[in-house]
């Protein structure tokens, strides 16, 4: 009941209501608040006044104009339809709840004495005082009678008295004989308050008492409280009690109001009649309001386990987060090592060939030193003989050494700088481009069955994302099955989000379903979705296949050529199981042809007669008798032609793998071909002298007997 508390609290005093009363907005107000609220308006007999009272007619025809007129719907002052604009020139205060309270206006010149308050009624209101609804701003203007023409809200009265009681202090016990404790539950047959000890002692759940309700203490003391019912009075004849309901005014009235008063010709109802179907109308309301009720604190349960979902996958997420940078920074100080490694490797190669190239000069520059001084002390001395003897090969050597002083000797091998430079500018770049993207895969598609469809032998799939799901979707895979409980298998892989399969068997149940793909990854499956493919195959010849020549009119059943030479042309649905069944008629026939009935594959050669190649299997016909022809082989030659107006049926029947012709409903040869299994199109081939047109979703003839050997198979 805690909840129900805003509801009785005025809205300008923010306390419970203290003798509430009605607006004609159907808002309520205490009566004092009501009179701290008011505003004095101009003189109501000006002209400006007078339009605006006449004005409000129109734009609110649910005020009782006899007690009140509108005047304005702003809260700042108010205004009149005649273009009279005027605010309360006395400062306003604030209502506990936010509510502008204007203070009595100023006292005007005494009323007339007919006006003056009775002893024990209310004080005298301003004339032409105004109120404004502190809920929807609307204001009104009072009548000669003030307040006392608003009906007061005796059922807010009561509720709100109801909910003090129950809130009051805690009930006690009334069959404790010393210090009564606390009652914790109420009989409602007994009409008894009862603490634990005393119901188990007095008020055993056996017997007859086992039927009586316990309730609460505090639902008992509203109930035990309930005010009986009061007999209301009339407002405008107040020794008159309310017995009847004006449906126009919607607003109880007296026998009085009937025959003196404004409802003389309106319509009436008994009041009791109204009250029992407004108090059923306000339950039905109220059980529309409860289930919403009731989804609301499922969806608050469901959002209060999102903020637990949220706060777990907020602290599995920053953990993942950390375990990812903290692998960047591991990665990054592996490769510095390397780097590191790379530079002391070069350091000490640097190092090693100066080191080389040192000790080798040191030496060779020792070995020169050497020979410079024995040279010189050669020259010292006087022996010519001697020097001679020897000074040949020391030029030699001289010269030797020097030369081996040559160019590049005295150069160093390695340059004393690192020719290393790192490029980190990619990898800061990166790691500025560090970014959350989309790691997961996407959801399960949600297939649209009210737009999933089968027509003949061709399915139509839609399928969408879940509303709330934001992964990034690349594409959709779409799987079918055989139509014959086999494996799926994938029929369309892309971005689209509907999808039609044609070819598929007839009479046939296929088992569907989607999934989508992202860069991460494929996701879940969708629901299985079993789809029916038609019994009966519903076709006509297909003009993308056809040759040319061929001229096609009656929505494609009805076909012609304008060439001499034969020309092919197929049907637009495939067989490739079942048992199928089509006639083709006659319309035309001149100078004997030999048109060409039968099956053929995709690739049938279309300028030949149908049979010439090994593509097609066909009957031809003329106007005596007819062969059969498969490779341009002509086999089982048959009496009996054709002319305008014959029927030629074909019958394939795959169950056994035959292919059998009919003429005029009779069977035409023996069996004509053996051994059929794949994919075939119905076909046929003529000239200009003849034009035909297709019959399907036909019988099989009676004489003859579907085989056994597939469960599956479909007459058309």
């Amino acid at each position: 009941m805690d909840e129900m508390e805003e509801e009785l609290k005025c809205p300008v005093c923010g306390s419970f209501y203290r003798e509430p009363i009605i607006l004609p907005c159907s808002h309520n107000i205490c009566l004092a608040c009501a009179r701290n609220i008011l505003v004095q308006t101009p003189d109501a007999e000006s002209p400006q006044s007078s339009r605006a009272s006449g004005s409000a007619v129109s734009d609110y025809d649910y005020l009782d104009l006899d007690k009140m007129s509108l005047y304005s719907e702003a809260d700042s002052g108010y205004g009149s339809y005649g273009g009279f604009v005027s605010a309360p020139t006395t400062p306003c205060q604030k209502s506990p709840n936010g509510v502008r309270v204007f203070p009595p206006a100023v006292p005007q010149p005494a009323p007339p004495q007919h006006l003056l308050p009775q002893p024990g009624s209310l004080p005298p209101i301003p004339r032409n005082s105004c109120i404004t609804c502190p809920q929807c701003h609307r204001s009104l203007i009072l009548d000669d009678r003030g307040l006392r023409g608003f009906p007061k809200n005796r059922v807010l009265e009561g509720v709100v008295d109801r909910y003090q009681q129950s809130k009051a202090a805690a009930l006690k016990c009334q069959l404790c004989e010393k210090s009564p404790k606390e009652a914790t539950v109420m009989c409602e047959q007994c009409d008894v308050f009862y603490c634990d000890p005393c119901r188990l002692r007095c008020h055993p759940p056996r017997g007859p008492l086992a039927k009586h309700r316990l309730v609460p203490p505090a639902q008992g003391r509203i109930s035990r409280r309930a005010s009986p019912r009061k007999i209301s009075t009339c407002t405008e004849h107040e020794l008159e009690n309310l017995s009847m309901y004006c449906v126009q005014c919607k607003t109880p009235v007296c026998y009085q109001c009937l025959e003196e008063g404004k409802h003389g010709t309106h319509e009436v109802k008994a009041l009791g009649a109204m009250w029992k179907l407004h108090k059923g109308q306000l339950s039905q309301a109220l059980n529309g309001l409860s289930d919403r009720a009731t989804e609301a604190k499922e969806f608050l349960v469901q959002l209060r386990n999102m903020v637990q979902h949220i706060q777990e996958n907020g602290v599995e997420f920053e953990a993942c987060l950390v375990a990812q940078c903290d692998a960047l920074i591991d990665a990054l100080n592996r490769r510095k090592a390397q780097l590191l490694a790379r530079v002391n490797k070069e350091h000490e190669h640097k190092l090693k060939v100066v080191r080389d190239q040192i000790s080798h000069c040191t030496v060779k520059l020792r070995q020169t030193t050497g020979l410079m001084e024995y040279c010189l002390e050669v020259i010292k001395e006087n022996d010519p003989s001697g020097f001679l003897q020897i000074s040949d090969a020391l030029i030699r050597r001289v010269h030797m050494t020097e030369s081996q002083w040559g160019k590049g000797t005295l150069t160093p091998r390695m340059t004393s700088d690192f020719d290393l430079t790192l490029d980190s500018g990619p990898l800061l770049q990166t790691i500025h481009q560090l970014d959350f993207v989309q790691m997961k895969v996407p959801a399960a598609p949600m297939l649209q069955l009210e737009e999933c469809c089968t027509q003949n032998n061709s399915a139509t799939l839609s399928w969408k994302q879940p509303p709330l799901s934001t992964i990034t979707v690349d594409g959709y895979i779409l799987e079918l099955d055989d139509g014959n409980g086999g494996p799926f298998r994938e029929v369309y892989v892309g971005t689209e989000t509907i999808c039609t399969v044609d070819g598929l068997h007839f009479n046939s149940t296929y088992k569907s379903r989607v999934k989508a793909f992202n860069a991460s990854g494929v996701g879940q499956y969708s629901k299985t979705l079993i789809m029916q493919t038609s019994e009966i195959a519903w076709f006509t010849f297909d003009p993308a296949s056809a040759h040319p020549d061929i001229v096609f009119s009656n929505d494609n059943l009805t076909v012609s050529c304008n060439s001499y030479d034969d020309r092919v042309v197929m049907g637009n649905s495939a067989f490739s199981r079942g048992v199928h069944y089509w006639e083709i008629t006659v319309d035309r026939y001149d100078n004997h042809p030999d048109p060409a009935f039968g099956i053929a594959r995709s690739d049938v050669l279309k300028d030949v007669m149908l049979g010439k190649d090994d593509k097609a299997w066909a009957m031809y016909v003329d106007n005596n008798r007819s062969w059969f022809m498969h490779n341009n082989s002509h086999t089982n030659r048959t009496d009996g032609g054709i002319t305008k107006g014959s029927s030629i049926g074909v019958l394939l029947d795959f169950t056994r793998g035959i292919l059998i012709f009919l003429i005029n409903d009779e069977q035409q040869g023996p069996v004509a071909f053996e051994g059929l299994e794949g994919v075939y199109y119905p076909a046929i081939s003529l000239n200009r002298n003849v034009q035909v047109t297709l019959h399907t979703g036909l019988p099989i003839p009676d004489f003859y007997t579907p085989g056994e050997a597939d469960p599956t198979s479909s007459v058309c």
